[in-house]
């Protein structure tokens, strides 16, 4: 039991930090692009994952997913710094900035898929079943997991809900009184999105677009 434990850690772990590490140097990276050097001058635009751990959401809300046997697992990272006031053109770039984590992790989800489908036919059985010790079956699974996490990622932070990145791009592209309005619901926005994930509200509205993200994922290559 521990053993498989310890296991599932290893092949979640690597693929979460890379998800929520290249998702918020991608925000940092497109600001500083556009004119703000705020995650730039604070040492955020680099990989290094110990520059973004976040105790709660790097760490321990994974881990107790994949304890719970939950069917994928996500995390996050501290947010970058990002001053929009900064940026050459605020509420056109603001559009841009919110959308690099989502766009990169569906890059990232399309290397994994990448990563999977070429080692996959190297190894005598599924995965899962030629895991235990075997190094190329353990670079398959976690690109397996970095495919799943990535996506579900990307389409969590696409919901259009501030502080996720689509409610930023929406308030980004509505005219200014409405994103005005849709602004200032952003103190209430995790508040909202764990009403509506812990009565599931938030399934109806998600599960669809990341279950065909994932065809069509399956289908490339």
């Amino acid at each position: 039991m521990l053993e498989e434990t310890i296991r599932q850690i290893a092949i979640w772990a690597l693929p979460v930090l890379a998800a929520v590490v290249f998702h918020e140097v991608a925000h940092g990276w497109v600001a500083y692009r556009l004119g703000d050097s705020t995650a730039a001058r604070l040492g955020r635009l680099t990989l290094n994952p110990f520059a973004h751990v976040d105790l709660f959401g790097t760490v321990l809300v994974p881990l107790v997913l994949i304890l719970s046997n939950a069917p994928f697992v996500f995390g996050y990272a501290k947010p970058v710094p990002v001053n929009f006031l900064n940026l050459r053109n605020p509420k056109r770039d603001m559009i841009w900035v919110a959308a690099a984590g989502p766009v990169t992790n569906l890059l990232l989800a399309l290397v994994c898929t990448f990563v999977w489908k070429t080692i996959a036919p190297m190894l005598d059985g599924p995965p899962d079943a030629a895991a235990g010790g075997n190094y190329l079956a353990a670079i398959a699974l976690m690109a397996q997991s970095g495919i799943l996490i990535n996506v579900a990622l990307a389409v969590l932070n696409s919901f259009p809900l501030p502080p996720l990145d689509g409610g930023r791009v929406l308030v980004g592209l509505l005219p200014r009184p409405l994103s005005a309005k849709l602004a200032r619901v952003e103190p209430y926005g995790f508040l909202i999105l764990i009403v509506l994930l812990m009565t599931h509200a938030l399934d109806y509205l998600l599960d669809p677009p990341t279950e065909a993200l994932l065809k069509l994922y399956l289908r490339a290559f």
